[in-house]
């Protein structure tokens, strides 16, 4: 019989639940409020990367102040913490691949990395170890039971919408996994947070990349991948050479400002050439793109991918984290996967996610989703680039 708000059987006191715990205001919360119901609560914190230079940093996460923040909230409310050193495995699985993405001409999502591969896996498996029936995160997403399983939903509050970064989440980890924060609004949470006297009630939230000091991701990856940032020529679209960048990683598809050329017209980069060190640019109508090629898909959905009609599952995408979902048309033929976008998108940028949902509103189901391989734009656009490709480097 289920008899308490995580959906778990037997009474809250009976029940241990781990809370990952980064620091912030919201994973604080999670764990004050299964602590006020009951919960057998232990707090987990993670040791991501070096801290030096984050730890006075506001808005980390998983960093030495962040550390410090977490231990004095577990303090307060009076439960167990644990601190756990994985930074040689985050540097591996997040860092390295961060970098390695934008060598490759793409653009990352660091977040997804890091939940699918320490937060989701690492984690989860020592929670598992210390007999807890629940891993609880401050994420602002909702789950609940959907047959003999769990399901992912948008939340309430649709301005901290996280589905984007969540997809890649599997059946096994979504069932295992609770999120006591999706049914809240943000200020209901700090609102929260002060009445238990929280000493984060006031922090700021974390920023996306965590572990880039500054923003200045471009420091971060020039150190660990050095040919990221071969010089190489800034290339119109229609094959005239524009000027010279230096390194690839400074750019990314559907930038305007800061390319470093000018020729009578707004130009945006159009399309990274890894290959060749060359940024192409163009008009903005050389951006417009119709259908998006996934690869590494994650499938929630009941059923099969492969059992998706022949002409396509009308469905709602987002393909960036901050626009809502648009209808798209998702098609699985011979172990391809791509969406034909409905109204069309501009910027989007390979390594980037495309992320399913059965409908647009707050409380839609959560249906998986891939990252962006390729993107095909219109006719005139394609056919451009197609012949630029055969153009050698100068």
């Amino acid at each position: 019989m289920q008899i308490n708000s995580l959906d778990l059987p037997g009474r809250p006191e009976d029940t241990r639940v781990v809370v990952a715990m980064s620091g912030g205001v919201d994973s604080s919360v999670v764990a004050g409020i299964l602590k006020r119901e009951g919960y057998d609560v232990v707090g987990m914190t993670l040791q991501l990367y070096d801290h030096g230079a984050a730890t006075h940093r506001t808005g980390s996460c998983c960093a030495g102040r962040d550390i410090d923040d977490a231990r004095r909230v577990a303090e307060t409310l009076g439960i167990p913490h644990y601190v756990l050193n994985y930074e040689e495995r985050f540097r591996k699985a997040v860092i390295d691949t961060f970098a390695q993405s934008y060598v490759a001409g793409e653009t990352p999502i660091p977040c997804v990395s890091c939940n699918q591969t320490v937060k989701f896996a690492d984690l989860l498996t020592t929670a598992q170890e210390l007999g807890a029936a629940a891993l609880a995160t401050g994420h602002y997403i909702r789950s609940r039971q959907n047959g003999a399983h769990r399901a992912l939903y948008r939340p309430v509050d649709s301005d901290r919408d996280q589905s984007y970064f969540l997809f890649a989440t599997t059946q096994e980890q979504v069932d295992y996994l609770r999120f006591p924060l999706g049914g809240m609004p943000k200020p209901q949470v700090r609102a929260i947070a002060e009445e238990m006297g929280l000493v984060v009630a006031d922090k700021a939230d974390s920023q996306d990349i965590c572990f880039v000091p500054q923003g200045k991701y471009a420091d971060i990856i020039a150190k660990l991948q050095p040919a990221a940032v071969t010089p190489g020529d800034i290339v119109h679209i229609d094959g005239r050479t524009l000027g010279r960048h230096e390194g690839i990683l400074r750019y990314t598809v559907g930038q305007r400002r800061g390319i470093g050329v000018s020729a009578g017209e707004p130009l945006y980069v159009v399309h990274l050439d890894a290959e060749r060190a060359r940024v192409i640019v163009g008009p903005r109508e050389a951006l417009e793109t119709r259908k998006v090629f996934l690869r590494d898909v994650n499938w929630l959905g009941d059923g099969l991918l492969d059992a998706i009609p022949a002409d396509g599952l009308e469905l709602f995408a987002k393909v960036r984290s901050t626009r809502p979902p648009r209808p798209v048309i998702l098609h699985h033929r011979d172990g391809a996967t791509w969406v034909e976008l409905s109204e069309g998108e501009s910027g989007i940028a390979p390594g980037q996610a495309c992320v399913l949902y059965a409908g647009e509103e707050n409380d839609a189901r959560v249906l998986g989703g891939g990252f962006i391989e390729r993107s095909e734009r219109g006719r005139e656009a394609e056919a451009m680039l197609s012949k630029l490709a055969g153009i050698p480097a100068e």
